[in-house]
């Protein structure tokens, strides 16, 4: 184990990994691990403990051809607390749900509903009533909340005359579980990301994603782009600009209140994935991890070293996975 620059740990890791995903275990933060041949494994950065619970068998994927495709690449989402794992082909078709306390797959998902190639496979747990659930899409226009320990489905509904002309794209919950967002696209195509809430979906409103999903913003062939929840109800969605050729580094933050999602601030400069601490803003680029104001715009520090690829948001963690090593950074943002 090496430092890579000023509090940023280079650590080998235990087998080649394809993907990872934070979970809390017993109160201390862990990652699940996706491996190159399928398994999945609980890992303790740290100490270097790691453990192989489970098993996936998504099958490998092509994917179509054109200028505007992304290739097929495995993706691990896991719930918060660890117990379940959801193996799925980004810009592809196929995906499962797998129960990590017993290893046995809960659920076989298919997204080849339309168009599936131009969006991430839009899937995320969430908690609900003290109960764990996942949203998935199960056509290119609807969305599902089942539950994942046995698969039922938890929000069956006609969708005549809640028709929408909408392609579901990757899935962001707000840190109290309480909203949404939804980084889709709508034909001809501009992309659209949305915002809903949980609570009238699943208690009031079955409907709900289709009749009250509030609107952001709308860019000419721009979407799949970076985006994160600030915290309950403020979140930053990535590029500045209204169309695909003319899109400028920067943040654009909404604050959702009621029945609307309004824009509150505009800040040139971030770019790359975001993340949030639920306070600041974290961008990253060749230069490193920066630190934002969301408010006034300010750049507060820069972490240079790494380029972070995943957050654990609960442990403080910036994880960015580089072949078969990961650096990690957990300290504050000196202040440039």
């Amino acid at each position: 184990m090496a430092g890579a620059s000023a509090g940023v740990v280079e650590t080998a890791t235990p087998a080649p990994v394809t993907d990872l995903a934070p979970v809390t275990v017993a109160g201390a933060a862990r990652w699940l691990l996706l491996l190159g041949d399928g398994g999945i494994g609980r890992w303790d950065v740290a100490s270097g403990s790691f453990e192989q619970v489970a098993a996936s068998s998504v099958p490998a994927e092509n994917g179509e051809t054109g200028s505007d495709e992304r290739p097929p690449r495995p993706r691990l989402h896991a719930s918060a607390d660890g117990r379940f794992a959801a193996v799925v082909t980004d810009y592809g078709r196929h995906g499962q749900v797998l129960d990590l306390r017993t290893g046995e797959v809960t659920m076989t998902l298919d997204n080849a509903y339309g168009e599936e190639w131009t969006v991430p496979f839009a899937l995320a747990f969430l908690s609900h009533a003290g109960r764990t659930v996942m949203v998935h899409r199960t056509e290119w226009n609807r969305l599902d909340v089942s539950d994942p320990a046995t698969g039922e489905l938890l929000t069956p509904r006609d969708l005549t005359g809640h028709h929408l002309d909408y392609f579901h794209g990757a899935l962001h919950v707000s840190p109290d579980g309480e909203r949404i967002l939804d980084d889709g696209w709508v034909w001809h195509p501009f992309g659209a990301p949305t915002v809903w809430s949980v609570p009238r979906w699943l208690t009031h409103n079955v409907w709900e994603s289709e009749d009250a999903a509030l609107p952001t913003c709308d860019r000419d062939y721009y979407w799949d782009c970076a985006m994160t929840w600030i915290d309950g109800t403020r979140l930053a969605i990535g590029g500045l600009g209204n169309h695909v050729d003319a899109i400028l580094p920067g943040a654009r933050v909404f604050e959702v209140s009621g029945a609307a999602a309004v824009e509150v601030a505009t800040i040139p400069g971030p770019a790359g994935r975001f993340f949030s601490d639920g306070g600041s803003l974290f961008s990253t680029d060749a230069g490193g991890l920066h630190r934002w104001d969301p408010a006034g715009g300010e750049r507060l520090g820069t972490v240079p070293g790494i380029t972070p690829t995943h957050h654990h948001r609960a442990g403080g963690v910036f994880l960015e996975l580089r072949g078969d090593t990961v650096l990690t950074w957990a300290q504050a943002v000196t202040t440039t």
